[in-house]
């Protein structure tokens, strides 16, 4: 079957003057045809009923369009060129001179919309004329809109509002908002920038932490103790009160001896700390006279009243714990005869012991160490002690039992923190500790988990330092840091070192004094307190800078050495090496990834004879040897790693 043509469902207009064939220039309204296949296509169309293809005409075809002349379709055809046969002309008048089903079905309204839907069609020339080819646009098809497009406004337009005061007057407020708005900005930069407080620095240690502390052993300053202290570098110093005068501060005698102390380092920079022992009282003190003349105030002491001995606790100096005060009344009595021990959580003791540190501070002492504080909370139960099954002691000696109703009761932790809060209140820059070994450090946390005192003293390092032999030095180190808490301040009592050991006390306190804890020296015993001004200087020196006050503690595993580093971003480290062999050894330091090739001496040892190894030398790091029981401190800056 012969092609077809169909209509385009679109009545458009086209201007004759852009048609090649036509003859003159009036507008011709025409119906746009394209040509179908002849397939099933054309039978299913057929096929449908007659209203049905009314209505989709209906939808594509104007009311005007109806009413067009076939001839004109006939001749705007042929103007095209196209030569169509009579059978294919009669198809296209028959399918135009319809039976009038199209008008019939369509209303009113539906003309009027349809006719808004009329589009102009342009002829363009282009294209091969020879073959009939011509572009066709097609107004909103070609993505155009018949509406005039929006040309603004002329120029004499826009000079008319230019001298509008109105507008004049609006440019000039919009121009002044601007720039107050651009200055506020700026301003409000500026202020942000200068209010805005910079990074704190890190504060310094604090004084009992900083520096090393120097001990005394008795009651009495005068200017040899001075020199000793300027001599160490000491930034506090430690005098041992007598037991009897703890609760006696106020006497005019006591006071005096105590203001001689403190006036003697008013023009150092030592800050003056007392050992006291506050957990018993002799006979003639007035604690004990209030309680034996008001049942009232016995709650201070541990008193019974009981025909016989009250259980089997004995003393430290051996014998019955118990002295009988009066017929039938017993007071504990641990540390000797005459001597009568506390109830330290008892609220006449908390009273009487807090006006005692409260005038040791008023007076100028600036740090208290207690002593004896495992005793100071005793059982209320009165139960008999176990014997420690130990072999060296037999059951009339201290050591045979175990003391669990007399030692490290739970609560103690929160007594001396109470204590610690007096201090505090009373002073910003002092401390309280321990003069003794805690022993047991988790009983001296509050029950918050807090450490009780400010600086514990915890350990037998020093001890093993001082006679290494055979000794595994990094592993009991290693224990005392991690039992004491890792980030918890010691005390490293030097006192304990053997006074005749191989290892010289200037190679023990340079090694301890980069270690988290200050050092504790005995001045007035033998060699410790004569080292050299230059070891004190450097020892002063490197513990007041950035890498010990907050730098990481860092162990190293380099066996048979023992060694650790101290480092903070961005400052120079320090690395601490000590020997505990009888023989020189190699540091074997170079597998260290952060520490460089060649490191600066800072100091040594008296005992150091490696040749060519100076303060203030360079050493090349994969050369480095330590002299059998000596000690020295290096310092570098670390290498970068990625």
């Amino acid at each position: 079957m012969m092609k077809i043509l169909t209509k385009n469902k679109r009545k458009v207009n086209v201007s004759s003057a852009e048609l090649e064939a036509a003859t003159d220039n009036r507008q011709t309204e025409v119906e746009v045809f394209k040509s179908i296949s002849e397939d099933s296509n054309i039978e299913k169309k057929e096929a449908l009923p007659r209203d049905s293809e009314s209505k989709e005409d209906l939808h594509t075809t104007s009311t005007s369009s109806l009413s067009t002349n076939t001839a004109s379709t006939e001749n705007i055809v042929d103007s095209k060129g196209g030569d169509y046969s009579s059978t294919d002309t009669k198809m296209v008048q028959e399918e135009i001179n319809n039976d009038g089903a199209d008008e019939q079905m369509l209303g009113a309204e539906d003309n009027e919309k349809l006719a808004e839907k009329r589009e102009e069609v342009k002829f363009i020339k282009g294209g091969d004329h020879q073959n009939g080819d011509a572009k066709i646009d097609i107004g909103n098809v070609n993505g155009k809109d018949n509406d005039q497009a929006f040309t603004g406004m002329t120029k004499e337009e826009l000079m008319k509002y230019a001298n509008d005061p109105f507008w004049i007057r609006l440019r000039w407020i919009f121009f002044i908002a601007f720039w107050l708005v651009w200055l506020g900005m700026l301003v409000g930069a500026i202020l942000i920038i200068v209010e805005t407080p910079k990074c704190a620095a890190p504060e310094p240690l604090p004084w009992y932490k900083s520096g090393i502390l120097a001990k005394f052993s008795n009651f009495e300053s005068n200017n040899e103790n001075v020199e000793l202290v300027k001599q160490l570098k000491a930034s506090g110093v430690i005098y041992e009160m007598p037991a009897e005068l703890t609760y006696n501060v106020r006497d005019p005698d006591v006071e005096e001896k105590i203001r001689n102390i403190v006036n003697h380092y008013k023009d150092t920079e030592a800050n003056v700390i007392f050992d006291i022992t506050p957990n018993f009282v002799p006979k003639t003190s007035r604690l004990l006279k209030d309680a034996m003349d008001d049942e009232t105030k016995r709650s201070a002491f541990v008193w019974i009243e009981k025909p016989e001995v009250p259980n089997n606790w004995l003393s430290l100096v051996n014998g019955s714990a118990w002295a009988e005060v009066m017929p039938g009344n017993y007071v504990l009595s641990q540390f000797g005869d005459g001597l009568y021990d506390l109830h330290m959580n008892d609220t006449i003791v908390k009273k009487e012991l807090s006006h005692v540190l409260q005038h040791l501070v008023q007076l100028g002492v600036k740090g208290i160490r207690l002593k004896n504080t495992k005793f100071f909370i005793l059982s209320k139960q009165i139960k008999d002690e176990v014997p420690a099954e130990n072999p060296k002691y037999d059951l009339t000696q201290y050591g045979f039992w175990t003391h669990t109703q007399t030692t490290f009761q739970e609560g103690l932790g929160d007594v001396l923190y109470e204590y610690l809060t007096v201090v505090k209140n009373t002073t910003e820059d002092g401390f309280l500790s321990v003069a003794d070994d805690v022993i047991r450090p988790e009983v001296y946390r509050t029950a918050s988990g807090e450490m009780g005192i400010d600086i514990p003293l915890y350990g037998k390092f020093v001890k093993t330092l001082s006679s290494p032999k055979d000794k595994d030095l990094r592993s009991e180190l290693t224990n005392v840091m991690r039992e004491a808490g890792n980030y918890t301040w010691l005390q490293w009592n030097v006192e304990d070192a053997e006074v005749n050991s191989e290892v010289p006390p200037s190679s023990v306190i340079l090694f301890l004094s980069l270690l988290p804890g200050t050092p504790v020296v005995p001045v007035d015993k033998g060699a410790y307190g004569s080292l050299s001004d230059v070891i004190s200087k450097q020892i002063e020196t490197s513990r007041l800078s950035p890498s010990y006050m907050h730098g990481d503690f860092n162990l190293l595993p380099i066996d048979p050495l023992v060694g650790y580093t101290r480092i903070k971003s961005g400052n120079p480290g320090f690395l601490v090496l000590f020997n505990p062999t009888d023989a020189t050894q190699a540091a074997n330091v170079t597998d260290n990834s952060s520490l460089p090739e060649k490191m600066t001496v800072v100091s040594i040892s008296d005992n150091y004879n490696v040749t060519n190894v100076v303060a203030k030398n360079k050493i090349a790091t994969a050369d480095l040897e330590v002299s059998p029981y000596s000690t020295i401190i290096l310092t570098y800056v670390p290498v970068k790693t990625e």
